[in-house]
């Protein structure tokens, strides 16, 4: 690990590299981005940690916090060439609000717990949006292109802290309104209502995110561990189509689920199929 003093030299050598590729001599893929082409590359470089974070590889991981960081400097440099703001800018807006959000930290007041610390967290955020004229709703700063599922989670969040929530331990009521919605969409799939439809289907998994909510469970990840396990057992059936020399329309549903059976005890234990 390198000393502060070291952690400034490679963070001013970062930023200068940065100027130079977007200078007039620099690269000319680098000079043609803007804030809006950037947004699919940071997405994409956020998605790469957390994919380097869930297979443990420190090695990894340190690249992809690299990559990252390289979407802020490079967010950061354009906004500098406009003279928005610039990293320097960047560092002390975070700074200040690190320092303003934990003032059992860097003040005098005294917390219990973990949760004392996200009440005093979310009352303090409610103050900065007074004194900045922006919208008091509790929902306020949820992001409109975060994934839905989170989405739906940070909302339910939210709206729970304010004490619009079922109550803990009791999962009856959330059973009941998965049903309560899987009924409304039969009756809408009946009236092929194509508009109704599509409100149901999102109602339903709405309902399922707040189930996952009480039990613990992140829906997000969830839903990746799904997609991942039927990936795999749907790889393990391609193979053996592909060594069995016949058409994939030439097989039977039938024949194709005992496959897909086959495939999740070949990957149970060693994988959890």
């Amino acid at each position: 690990m390198g000393s502060r003093r070291d952690i400034g030299a490679c963070f001013v050598e970062l930023v200068e590299i940065m100027a130079k590729l977007r200078a007039p001599d620099g690269c000319p893929w680098d000079r043609k981005q803007t804030l809006e082409s950037l947004k699919e590359y940071v997405l994409e470089e956020a998605y790469e940690l957390i994919d380097a974070i869930d297979s443990k590889d420190t090695r990894n991981i340190c690249e992809e916090c690299g990559d990252l960081l390289l979407q802020v400097v490079f967010v950061a440099q354009i906004a500098s060439e406009n003279r928005w703001f610039d990293i320097t800018d960047v560092i002390d807006v975070l700074c200040d609000k690190l320092r303003r959000r934990h003032p059992h930290v860097f003040g005098n007041l005294s917390v219990r717990d973990s949760e004392e610390v996200r009440r005093n967290w979310d009352m303090i955020k409610l103050q900065e949006r007074d004194s900045k004229n922006e919208e008091r709703s509790r929902l306020a700063g949820v992001p409109r292109s975060m994934p839905a599922l989170l989405k739906a989670f940070s909302i339910q969040e939210r709206a729970a802290k304010a004490g619009f929530d079922w109550q803990a331990g009791d999962l009856g009521p959330l059973w009941d309104k998965i049903d309560e919605e899987i009924c409304e969409l039969r009756r809408a799939l009946e009236a092929e209502a194509a508009e109704d439809i599509k409100e149901e289907v999102g109602d339903l998994l709405f309902a399922v995110v707040n189930l996952s909510r009480h039990i613990g469970v992140n829906p997000e990840e969830a839903l990746n561990r799904a997609n991942e396990k039927f990936s795999k057992r749907f790889r393990i059936i391609e193979e053996r189509v592909e060594k069995s020399g016949r058409e994939w329309s030439e097989y039977t549903l039938d024949e194709l689920e005992e496959l897909w059976h086959e495939a999740k005890e070949r990957l149970k234990g060693s994988q959890g199929g």
